[in-house]
């Protein structure tokens, strides 16, 4: 039960943490990961709704609302694949890669200074324990009737 605990109070810790950047650039919840995605994508920073969803593993839905948002501010567009003249592709505009730009800067650096206290070996020993969790969370494996200890 304490590792649990621990971890969920990490994760509301590091969401009040990582959050005040964001909302002081006016996104809500989601809205930097779409950003983030089409950023990362490289020019000219376009992906569809689907490639989206898939990067931010959200619905589809969830991603047309974020789109949604971040159209009505004019940080991206919604426009006709070249590649399919049927489908659709959300791609930054140029104040929405200036603002993404600034934010992972200021994300990145908001992370360092979480991290600061653990040494380079915690932190690669921390990444290992917690994606063999993120595994077995995956594979179905980690509750109740599993055939493990609990089962």
């Amino acid at each position: 039960m304490l590792i649990i605990g621990r971890i969920q109070q990490l994760a509301a810790a590091l969401e009040v943490a990582l959050r005040p950047p964001f909302a002081a650039a006016g996104l809500g919840n989601g809205d930097f990961d779409v950003l983030a995605a089409l950023r990362r994508e490289g020019q000219p920073y376009t992906l569809t709704a689907g490639q989206l969803s898939h990067r931010m593993l959200v619905t589809t839905g969830a991603v047309t609302k974020r789109v949604d948002r971040l159209i009505a501010r004019g940080l991206v567009s919604r426009s006709v694949s070249a590649a399919d003249a049927r489908g659709r592709v959300v791609g930054l505009t140029p104040a929405g890669v200036t603002l993404t730009d600034r934010l992972i800067e200021e994300h990145l650096a908001n992370e360092a200074a979480i991290l600061h206290g653990l040494t380079d070996s915690d932190r690669r020993t921390l990444e290992r324990l917690l994606a063999a969790m993120n595994r077995t969370l995956d594979s179905g494996d980690s509750g109740p009737g599993d055939g493990g200890p609990t089962g």
